[in-house]
C-alpha cells in the first residue's frame, strides 16, 4: 500500500481551463446550470447526464450514488428510478437531497441542493415507454436493493416477465417512476491556478437568488 500512498498524495495538477466571476453571471442560477451544461455537450464531456445524488435515511445515515439527470424542466431536474429502492425509501422520509456534477474536462464542478417530489404518472409513464424494451423489463425483474440469493434469481425474474409480456408493450411497473429535484441553493465551483478556484453560489430566499462569492 506504501506506493500506492506515496502515488495519491505526490498527484498534482493544475486547474487552468476557465474561470468564474458573480459579476457576469446571469440572475438565475437555472441559466447558467443551461450554459455549463451545454458547454460540457459541446466539449464531449464524458457521461455529462450523470450526476451523485445524495440521500440521508431515516437514521441520519448519508447515501450516495451516481444517476441520470433524463430532463431540465422549469422547476428543476428529473431523474427515474424504483420508487422501493434505498433512494427511494430515504427520500420518502427526508426530501431533502443534493445533486453533484463533475465534468473533469471542464475543470467545473456544480453542487445543487434541493426538495425531490415524484413527478405525475403521465410523465413517468411516457418517459418509461420510450426507454428499450430490455430496460422496461429489468425494470419489472428488479427489486432494487432487496437481498438477492444468486444471480440466477434475477435471471428467472426477468424470464418470467419476459414471457408475461410477450407480443405486447411493456406497462410501467407502478413502483418505478420520476422524480423532480426543485433546487434552493446551487454553488458553481471552477477551478483555477494555484488552488483558488472560483466558488459562486447562489440561495433562494422567497423568490430571489442571492448570489454570493465563497472561499475555495
Amino acid at each position: 500500500m506504501s506506493d500506492i500512498n506515496k502515488k495519491i498524495s505526490s498527484e498534482r495538477r493544475e486547474f487552468e481551463v476557465g474561470s468564474l466571476d458573480e459579476s457576469n453571471v446571469p440572475n438565475d442560477p437555472k441559466q447558467l446550470f443551461e450554459i455549463w451544461f451545454k458547454e460540457a455537450l459541446d466539449k464531449m464531456v464524458t457521461e455529462p447526464y450523470a450526476f451523485s445524488l445524495a440521500t440521508v435515511s431515516e437514521d441520519n445515515t448519508p447515501s450516495t450514488r451516481i444517476v441520470y439527470l433524463r430532463s431540465i424542466e422549469e422547476k428543476g431536474y428529473i431523474f427515474f428510478t424504483n420508487y422501493k429502492g434505498k433512494k427511494g425509501q430515504d427520500i420518502e422520509v427526508n426530501s431533502t437531497v443534493c445533486m453533484n456534477f463533475f465534468w473533469a474536462e471542464k475543470e467545473r464542478q456544480i453542487r445543487i441542493y434541493g426538495k425531490a417530489e415524484k413527478i405525475e404518472t403521465e410523465f413517468s409513464d411516457a418517459y418509461f415507454a420510450s426507454r428499450p424494451r430490455e430496460s422496461q423489463l429489468g425494470a419489472w425483474a428488479s427489486h432494487q436493493s432487496d437481498e438477492l440469493e444468486n444471480h440466477q434469481e434475477l435471471s428467472d425474474r426477468l424470464a418470467h416477465y419476459t414471457k408475461k409480456f410477450e407480443d405486447q408493450e411493456v406497462p410501467r411497473p407502478p413502483h418505478w417512476g420520476g422524480y423532480l429535484i426543485v433546487p434552493f441553493y446551487y454553488e458553481f465551483w471552477q477551478g483555477r491556478s494555484k488552488r483558488l478556484h472560483d466558488r459562486i453560489t447562489f440561495t433562494k430566499e422567497k423568490n430571489n437568488w442571492i448570489i454570493k462569492r465563497i472561499n475555495p
